[in-house]
């Protein structure tokens, strides 16, 4: 079987002959890292993105089949971007700046971390309608019709992005911001939400008219974190339902019927939404301080929620014993079907590179 043809049999409950072993990248510290050991070239450090080449060679080194990202990502963002602005510098090198999404922030010069944000452009229907509605409507810039020719012949399995029906307001607002924006103008909160989902419609309609095949779609929100979502269920539902459900009828008119959400935390309380709309494959089921597993989810949704992730990738900073009862731990929640392993998130600096390749020769070599 192709690896196209395995996640298809995994999702759809039939027979396969092998699980394939899937990837979600590195942190560059990671790289940077296992470059100073040898195992990885400076330009696979450098040039490192999902799914390019320097990720294909890296995998291949390591042992993963292919990375559980969609191959595909046309710009849903701001079009045009705001032009980076430095705002004011400090005497111990940090930068305050306005950046590329008109966010306010802190940095430091040489520092490569999560910048520090400290204020935010889009905060009302003013800087909405003048600085942020333009730029968020759907033009054929936004596809790059060359890239997606060339995934016509791809050999593992392609996804399309299909968008962010909340995360990119939420990025762009700020978790506060968007919390006192439904408090404080529903009818603005509705009309973001909504724009970023005929958005997010238009875009990936244009994308399947032009006839190139997919293996699954893809959505990513990042909404939650570890104590539950960063907004009150109910919203979540009523507001962005409709444009998921809208989008994956788009998928499966298309003959796509595997439908993936990246969304990082606590997701038990938007399940629901995403399942009632047409999305029903979990990932990455972070293990984290709170134990994710698609356990509990297929006990209460039954075989509707399918999953990506759930390994713990804690465990490839021990030893050949720990990874050996990880994937002990994982096998039966691969018999329940409809789930394939993957590290829970981007594999970190602690990781020891003989022992990921050791996890991937073990899952190469589990067979069904």
């Amino acid at each position: 079987m192709t690896h196209k043809e395995r996640i298809k049999a995994i999702f759809n409950y039939e027979k396969y002959d092998k699980i394939p072993v899937v990837s979600f990248g590195y942190w560059h510290e990671t790289l940077e890292k296992w470059h100073s050991e040898g195992h990885v070239t400076k330009e696979e450090w450098h040039d490192y993105l999902d799914g390019n080449a320097a990720d294909k060679s890296i995998m291949k080194k390591l042992g993963f089949d292919f990375n559980w990202n969609p191959g595909y990502w046309a710009n849903f963002g701001l079009s045009p971007e705001f032009e980076p602005e430095i705002l004011e510098k400090y005497d111990n090198g940090q930068i305050k700046m306005k950046n590329e999404a008109g966010i306010i922030v802190i940095v430091k010069e040489g520092i490569a971390c999560i910048s520090s944000e400290v204020g935010h452009t889009l905060t009302d229907r003013k800087s909405w309608e003048e600085l942020y509605l333009p730029k968020l409507q759907y033009g054929e810039e936004r596809i790059d019709f060359e890239r997606l020719r060339e995934l016509e012949n791809a050999a593992v399995p392609v996804g399309l992005y299909c968008g962010s029906l909340m995360g990119n307001a939420r990025n762009l607002m700020g978790v506060k911001g968007l919390a006192y924006l439904y408090a404080d103008d529903e009818e603005l909160f509705r009309e973001i939400i909504d724009t970023m989902g005929n958005l997010a419609y238009e875009t990936v309609k244009r994308i399947l008219e032009t006839g190139i095949k997919f293996d699954y779609g893809h959505f990513w929100e990042d909404i939650c974190f570890k104590n539950g979502p960063l907004v009150i269920p109910s919203v979540f539902d009523e507001l962005t339902g409709p444009h998921y459900k809208k989008i994956t009828q788009l998928l499966r008119n298309n003959g796509i019927n595997i439908v993936s959400v990246d969304c990082d935390g606590v997701i038990d309380s938007l399940i629901p939404t995403w399942l009632n709309n047409g999305v029903n494959t979990m990932f990455p089921i972070e293990v984290g301080t709170w134990n994710a597993s698609i356990k509990p989810w297929r006990e209460k949704y039954g075989k509707d929620v399918r999953g990506v992730g759930g390994m713990n990738k804690l465990e490839f900073a021990k030893d050949y014993k720990a990874i050996d009862a990880e994937i002990e731990r994982l096998k039966p929640l691969i018999e329940l079907g409809g789930y394939i392993p993957c590290p829970d998130h981007r594999i970190s600096p602690d990781a020891i590179w003989e022992n990921v390749q050791y996890y991937c020769d073990k899952m190469q070599n589990l067979t069904r």
